[in-house]
């Protein structure tokens, strides 16, 4: 049973049926010109396969390890590079936000508005994005169970906004590490809403790197091609060209070089995934 379709912007919708969407770009926004290089890179890799692009990057990282750990330029800095990237390539944009007053100027420039999983819960964040008319990605928490983001749903549909997506990202049981019930993808698909699976989190290992995140930067293709064989409406993938030297979350992004291959290997098993929804 399709989704509702949830239009995004600059002709990219998620759910109904359509094709499936990918969310990608780099953890944080590093600097103008290395956001805009990986925006056009991306949009050459999507475009040849015919894959409609939601550019992400943050311009902050609030929920870190560690009190120095890099967590990007700040909302003023960052959505001014994301709107270079939206002037020069014409691109969709999203952002995490992480309080209610960031959600309007956020909205200004992006398209789609990012609550972050750790932040699901947090009402006046979930009202005020839905009152920017703005699309919502909500990322399920860590420490909930899938039915539970009904009401994160509920909350934004409050403000008479449907344009609504749920995000699967893994759930921890603490040790540094998240685990994947790919039961979930189904069960938030069944509140009414298009979903879509973050690949490259659910690699994370939080708090694993001695004061930054680990992660297992290996098992993000397992993953992803499992996701798209269970039905999702849109795919999420930090990307880097250089993920070793990324400056948040390198070992859980996916190397830019590796991005065509594992895409080519993601539509082939969508367009499977299909014949049996």
């Amino acid at each position: 049973m399709p989704t509702p379709r949830i239009d995004i912007a600059r002709g990219v919708a998620v759910g109904g049926g359509g094709p499936l969407v990918l969310i990608a770009g780099p953890d944080v926004v590093e600097s103008g010109a290395h956001a805009l290089r990986m925006a056009r890179a991306l949009a050459a890799i999507a475009s040849e396969r015919g894959v409609p692009l939601v550019f992400k990057a943050s311009f902050d990282k609030a929920n870190r390890t560690s009190v120095d750990s890099p967590r990007g330029p700040g909302l003023e800095q960052g959505l001014a590079a994301l709107a270079r990237v939206r002037r020069e390539t014409g691109l969709a944009l999203t952002t995490d936000i992480h309080g209610p007053e960031q959600a309007r100027p956020a909205a200004d420039v992006v398209d789609l508005l990012q609550i972050p999983a750790f932040l699901c819960r947090q009402t006046d964040l979930l009202v005020a994005a839905g009152n920017t008319g703005r699309a919502v990605n909500v990322k399920k928490g860590q420490f909930l169970a899938p039915d539970d983001l009904g009401h994160a749903l509920g909350k934004i549909r409050s403000t008479g906004n449907e344009r609504v997506l749920l995000t699967e990202r893994g759930t921890t049981f603490g040790y540094h590490n998240l685990v994947v019930d790919f039961r979930s993808l189904p069960r938030m698909r069944a509140l009414g809403a298009p979903v879509c699976f973050d690949a490259t989190h659910s690699v994370q290992l939080p708090g694993a790197g001695d004061g930054r995140a680990g992660g297992e930067r290996a098992f993000i293709g397992a993953l992803a091609r499992a996701a798209v064989a269970v039905g999702v409406d849109a795919l999420f993938l930090e990307v880097h060209d250089d993920p070793d030297r990324a400056l948040c979350d390198g070992p859980n992004q996916l190397a830019l070089a590796d991005l065509p291959a594992l895409l080519d290997d993601l539509l082939a098993l969508d367009r499977c995934s299909r014949l049996h929804r």
